[in-house]
């Protein structure tokens, strides 16, 4: 059989990856262009290149502004299993663009590099460097929507799924622990990181929970093998924030984090033990969790309309907020 049509790895409906290496994703591959949505919520946007050796680029979202107000910054990263979706793809920038609108923050959204053309952990180096830019743009040369417009004394951090991954990861390195990816570059200056928000995150361990079904278990697993080839199983310390290797959680580097959970999603068990965890850690600071029963994983992205996701939406704008 030819090379090109034989396949390697599969994740059904989302994902195939052959032999001779070529990727083709099944999902999550439409693009938008940054706009200017004057008329109907006052946000505009604009892409940024962050690194131009590596292509790691961002879009930059930018509420109606009044006076000399300062934005809290919202820094997000979406979801996708490490492997599909894009912070370019509609489902992404209308979902950002909207909850600019009810928060007024300013956000960043990062595009970092995929899986399995750059295996995990390169998304999570990509989103530390975003990061990192993002919360050194002061003074000349810096990027003026961030600048000009933006407290980074009331800096949020937000992810669904894998981004919920990626965000706890952020916030773990921001605190100063980082050996589950080793040890990366700090930061030269202290960032008063003040909330993280997990949207139904993608957390994983060899012990099975109530709801993993089968079939949950099956695509997690998928997932995982195309996004980190060299993973060391379910208890890698990037994806089981409790393995042994892990950073205690007690070092999460923020003073507020938001669990949010789906009651029909099958990682729903998951994240109660993730916040559960944190919880019990020693962690100084404040946690709470909100349960959105029978709805299923990131339904707010794909229903946004629906009545619970605009509710949903209300309660990431109070935190952000709140916790900026």
């Amino acid at each position: 059989m030819d090379p090109s049509q034989e396949l390697d790895q599969e994740v059904p409906e989302y994902l195939r990856i052959y032999k001779d290496g070529r990727v083709e994703r099944l999902k999550g591959n439409e693009r938008v262009p940054p706009s200017n949505d004057h008329h109907a919520t006052g946000v505009s946007s604009k892409d940024v290149l962050i690194n131009p050796e590596t292509g790691l680029s961002a879009r930059i979202y930018l509420p109606p502004l009044s006076g000399n107000h300062r934005s809290p910054l919202l820094v997000y990263f979406h979801g996708g299993g490490f492997c599909i979706e894009s912070a370019f793809s509609p489902l992404y920038h209308n979902y950002i663009n909207s909850l600019v609108t009810e928060s007024g923050a300013v956000a960043v959204s990062v595009d970092y590099r995929l899986a399995p053309e750059h295996p995990v952990p390169t998304s999570h180096h990509d989103c530390w460097e975003a990061f990192q830019w993002v919360v050194s743009q002061t003074g000349p040369g810096a990027e003026p929507w961030i600048a000009d417009h933006v407290d980074l004394g009331r800096v949020v951090v937000a992810g669904d799924s894998a981004g919920g991954n990626l965000a706890y990861h952020v916030a773990m390195r921001a605190g100063g622990a980082s050996a589950a990816l080793g040890s990366g570059r700090a930061l030269e200056d202290p960032v008063n990181l003040q909330g993280v928000i997990l949207v139904h995150p993608f957390f994983w361990s060899s012990a099975r929970l109530g709801c993993e079904t089968s079939e949950v278990v099956a695509l997690i697993q998928a997932f995982w093998k195309a996004a980190c080839p060299a993973n060391i199983g379910d208890d890698d310390p990037i994806l089981n924030p409790l393995a042994v290797g892990s950073p205690p959680l007690s070092g999460l580097g923020c003073r507020s984090v938001l669990v949010a959970i789906a009651g029909e999603d099958g990682m729903r068990d998951r994240d109660w033990w993730f916040y559960e965890a944190l919880t019990g850690s020693g962690w100084k600071g404040e946690a709470e969790v909100d349960e959105v029963e029978g709805e299923e994983h990131v339904f707010h992205l794909f229903n946004p309309e629906k009545e619970k996701a605009r509710l949903l939406l209300k309660l990431f704008a109070s935190f952000i907020n709140r916790a900026g």
